[in-house]
């Protein structure tokens, strides 16, 4: 074989060459090694967008990147709800991936996820995705039901089995028991107290259709009895507890929970109050609410959580706070004594045609409606409706099942005798028992609206009404009205007691030219004439009263309403007399 000499100078030239080719080569190696494991793959990055998109219910963006199949079989919000359907089955509350999108065989995608859930803790699944080629070239997941939820395989549906625990047993604010026992069927559940305690604890059923989504959300079985009034409603969510069961993936478990029911829940009911407000309501339509200064519900009877019926003059109670906020008037200013008001051309009378006037002391203590009513116009519907806001009105009153008091938005009470009917309690005004005792207590509380509650161990802030001057002014003249005017009835020996009397139309009987002689709380409304009708028969008047005492150092409150039961003077005042006087005896 030849070989053929190199000369110095080509010696030189390959020994140069050789590093540089050698970084070549190893610049090619890496090079094919980053191209091969570096970036993640188109269909990795489409599972982690569909998953993505997922932990943000986006649903519209994940119902864009399912194959054009799927998406014929579906539509937009059909595709959605299932999602949603899948979500409610499982208690969750969020998902969100924990790793990268990892490629499996047989072209499908795995994306890790966490769902936390209200029923079975934070799981840790798979979201497993199967990704085709698109009609247009590009990738897509060609979906199926098995993907509304993690960890679920071909051909299987999401499905829960859930119970719930023994119903937590319901306990006075002395430690005694309220109610006890199963739940089962309709009904009130047994109680040593028997009626007295039920009419505070309420009832437990079927569970109603407006709640029905919400509770399949938290786990609680379709057939499930759950609390539909009183207390059994309001602390409905502790006193049955934490749902067990199984969520299942067709027949597999994919998790599980033993149902855990709550302790003894102790309430702020006073058994020696509450049986007191049965009593003294007795077989009457109306209902009784007790608190505590401070907010706390001392007893419940009849209606008075969950129903509205006009306020009357109770009302004034709210208007006299606004007048003395807005400096329109202060006790002192003395008004002609009248029969009646003229409001856009209609008489608005007195109760009986009877002649009021002079201080607004004396007129707050006698419900003068010919001094309130255009009291109320001078105020102004806006601040009138705000003041009424501040008490709690137009608010939900914070115990669940109890009815929200309201009053129509002042740009909807147009000319005088709206904003003067409105002052007096009437027109479109509705109120609870629970609302007036609520407005008493913000008076007792020295201006501060108080939270209602059944636990006495957690206060919620109170929220400020107006300053404790104008609270302190309307406290007194509340006083004035039981030792000197409509509530006398509910004075107590020995006792200073503040409270307003109410008397609410339920209908109006009028011809244009007629004169309103409204009861205690003036008419309630007007016809397309613009007249003002009366009919203050007993039977066509709702009684009224709100009081608290004693007045200077309040221990107990107490809102009274009777359903077409005549003057509230007459008739709620009393009852409420023997609330009050229950109460002190407890607090002692």
């Amino acid at each position: 074989m030849f070989y053929r000499a190199l000369t110095d100078e080509q010696t030189l030239r390959v020994r140069r060459a050789r590093p540089v080719m050698a970084l070549a080569a190893v610049a090619f190696a890496i090079g094919a090694i980053i191209g091969a494991n570096g970036g993640p793959s188109s269909s990795d990055s489409l599972a982690g967008r569909f998953v993505a998109a997922w932990s943000r219910n986006d649903f519209a963006a994940m119902y864009a990147d399912i194959d054009d199949a799927s998406r014929h079989s579906l539509s937009a919000d059909q595709f959605a709800s299932t999602y949603h359907e899948a979500m409610r089955t499982a208690t969750a509350t969020s998902l969100r991936a924990i790793g990268k999108p990892r490629s499996t065989p047989g072209g499908f995608v795995a994306v890790p996820v966490r769902v936390r859930t209200r029923l079975f803790g934070t799981l840790s699944l798979a979201v497993r995705v199967r990704i085709v080629h698109g009609a247009g070239g590009g990738d897509a997941i060609a979906w199926s039901r098995s993907l509304a939820f993690p960890g679920m395989r071909s051909g299987e549906t999401l499905s829960r089995r859930t119970t719930l625990p023994l119903r937590a047993t319901v306990l006075a604010r002395d430690g005694s028991v309220l109610a006890e026992g199963e739940a089962t069927g309709a009904g009130p559940r047994s109680s040593p107290l028997g009626g007295s305690a039920s009419a505070v604890v309420g009832e437990v059923g079927p569970i109603p259709s407006s709640r029905r989504v919400a509770l399949e959300a938290e786990g609680v079985p379709t057939d499930a009895v759950v609390g539909t009034s009183g207390l059994e409603r309001a602390l409905d969510a502790r006193l049955r507890g934490t749902p067990g069961g199984e969520l299942l993936a067709g027949q597999r478990v994919l998790a599980s929970a033993a149902p855990l029911a709550d302790h003894a829940v102790r309430t702020s009911v006073s058994p020696a109050v509450q049986s007191a407000a049965v009593e003294a309501l007795g077989s009457q339509l109306g209902g009784v609410v007790a608190l505590a200064p401070t907010g706390q519900i001392l007893a419940v009877a009849g209606i008075g959580l969950d129903s509205v019926q006009p306020p009357g003059s109770t009302f004034k109670m709210i208007t006299l706070t606004g007048v003395l906020d807005a400096h329109v008037a202060t006790p002192n200013t003395t008004f002609p004594h009248a029969t009646f008001a003229t409001l856009d051309g209609v008489k608005l009378s007195n109760a009986n045609g009877e002649e009021c006037g002079g201080s607004l002391t004396l007129a707050f203590a006698v419900s003068c409606n010919s001094v309130f009513a255009p009291l109320g116009v001078k105020l102004g519907a806006p601040r009138l409706v705000a003041m009424a806001e501040r008490f709690g009105f137009n608010h939900p009153p914070g115990i669940e099942g109890a009815a929200e008091s309201t009053l129509p938005a002042a740009s909807s009470i147009q000319g005088e005798l709206d904003v003067g009917s409105t002052a007096i309690g009437q027109g479109q005004v509705q109120a609870s028992a629970l609302q007036m005792a609520i407005v008493a207590a913000s008076i007792a509380d020295g201006g501060s609206r108080p939270r209602p509650t059944f636990t006495p161990e957690k206060l919620l802030p109170a929220e400020r009404v107006t300053n404790t001057d104008v609270a302190h002014t309307v406290r007194r003249l509340m006083i004035d009205v039981v030792r000197n005017g409509t509530g006398t009835s509910a004075a107590i020996p020995g006792v200073t007691v503040a409270g307003k009397t109410g008397t609410a139309e339920l209908k109006t009987q009028c011809t244009p030219s007629s004169e309103s002689k409204a009861g205690e709380s003036g008419s309630q409304e007007s016809g397309a004439s613009g007249c003002v009708g009366a009919n203050s028969e007993a039977s066509n008047t709702d009684a009224w009263f709100a009081s608290f005492a004693p007045a200077l150092h309040p221990r107990i409150v107490v809102g009274v309403l009777l359903v077409k039961d005549g003057a509230g003077g007459d008739t709620a005042a009393p009852v409420a007399r023997q609330v009050l006087e229950a109460g002190l005896r407890a607090s002692r």
